[in-house]
């Protein structure tokens, strides 16, 4: 199977697949989080192949360790949350961002502005919903005053800022560099060490994927021309071997056993090491090599690259919520039957902050062209080379 390109995939279609993409990986990952392939296989009677109920059934409102979240059902998790308040941020700003529009703008959405949380069912603070890796945003920034810039030191090292990156490749389309940069900038607010050199890969790797005639072959090849230390030979590991199987069951527990080198957390997921998530120059964490590997077994489709992160475990739904969003930038169609439930269970518009994002994302194209402009101009007058139209 030959990977599929999507030339002539127009902007707005590859920022509404990857956003809705990342947003339907997260809902289907989110039932099986924390659990290995062969315990999902043995609860589910099967591989996922779509959308499913708790791993509790009805007892999820006061089963450990979810409770009293309802994973599930097409429920969205933080992975979700986060992604959509920082689109909000952008949609504020007009512009690119840094680690003090995080400050000024993301953290007080966190904190004071009410929403539907879907696995709560019911209007929270999203503070209340996301992970303790997210709440230090808060606890650094707001309580501590430290500088946004360094705010992420301390925290622990995990997947917490590469999760939500995907509009930071989005609105750097085609430019995977210059996705990197900001992304590294805005993740030094939240982490530190392979956790925020992961947002910045994740945000090159979206970007990457938006270039006509972007495959999964030439997004990996972006990403490890960016990336450093533990997060590129992990990457490079994982989709040397992905690049051996065409299907997601025969590769999932050699692409485990080609990221545990590189993982912290170690075999068991809901236990981890005493070294997991610490800063290290020679580790990685594990969603970004899979979701990247889940796609080249996919050949860049969509649903495959999704259930392959979905039935991998362990931190699946952000690894289909990466998967999903690099996939659908590429241009491979999210299944309609798949967004709408996602959308209906979780009470939210999937779409609406994709409208808005790419409305953003032309806004700030205009402004660096005109800003390139004024440098051209600059140089020019200081001797040297004009450059023409």
């Amino acid at each position: 199977m030959q990977p599929k390109t999507h030339q002539n995939t127009p902007l707005d279609e590859r920022i509404t697949g990857a956003l809705v993409g990342a947003a339907v990986g997260d809902a289907l990952g989110g039932p099986v989080e924390g659990y290995s392939p062969e315990q999902i296989l043995e609860r589910h009677g099967g591989r996922v192949h779509g959308v499913v109920g708790p791993w509790h059934g009805d007892d999820w409102r006061t089963a450990r360790p979810l409770a009293p979240y309802h994973k599930g059902d097409g429920h969205v998790t933080d992975d979700t949350l986060m992604t959509h308040a920082l689109i909000r941020v952008y949609a504020r700003v007009r512009d690119h961002l840094d680690a003090y529009a995080i400050a000024d703008h993301l953290v007080p959405d966190l904190m004071t502005e009410p929403r539907w949380i879907p696995e709560l069912e019911s209007e929270a603070l999203p503070l209340q919903r996301i992970f303790l890796a997210e709440k230090w945003l808060v606890t650094r920034i707001h309580y501590g005053h430290a500088d946004p810039r360094e705010a992420g030191t301390g925290n622990i090292v995990n997947c917490g800022a590469a999760m939500y990156m995907a509009p930071v490749g989005l609105v750097n389309a085609a430019d995977p560099r210059a996705a990197y940069a900001e992304a590294l900038d805005i993740a030094g607010a939240h982490q530190s060490s392979y956790g925020r050199e992961a947002a910045g890969v994740l945000a090159a790797a979206v970007a990457a994927a938006c270039t006509p005639g972007a495959t999964p072959g030439s997004v990996v090849s972006a990403c490890l021309a960016l990336a450093k230390d533990g997060t590129r030979a992990a990457i490079e590991r994982v989709c040397e071997e992905a690049a051996r199987h065409t299907d997601f069951e025969s590769a999932l527990r050699p692409l485990r056993e080609a990221v545990t080198p590189y993982d912290t957390v170690g075999p068991d997921y809901r236990a981890p090491s005493l070294g997991a998530r610490r800063p290290s120059r020679l580790h990685a964490i594990e969603e970004l090599p899979v979701a990247l590997g889940m796609l080249l077994v996919a050949r860049g489709d969509y649903r495959h690259a999704v259930l392959g992160a979905v039935n991998y475990g362990r931190d699946c739904d952000s690894i289909a919520t990466m998967a999903g969003a690099v996939a659908g930038a590429l241009g491979s169609p999210v299944p309609e039957d798949w967004a709408k439930t996602v959308a209906e269970a979780s009470r939210l518009d999937l779409w609406e902050p994709a409208a808005t994002l790419t409305a953003v994302t032309r806004e700030i194209f205009d402004r660096d062209v005109a800003r390139r402009r004024t440098h051209e101009q600059a140089f020019a007058s200081l001797g040297g080379p004009a450059c023409s139209d």
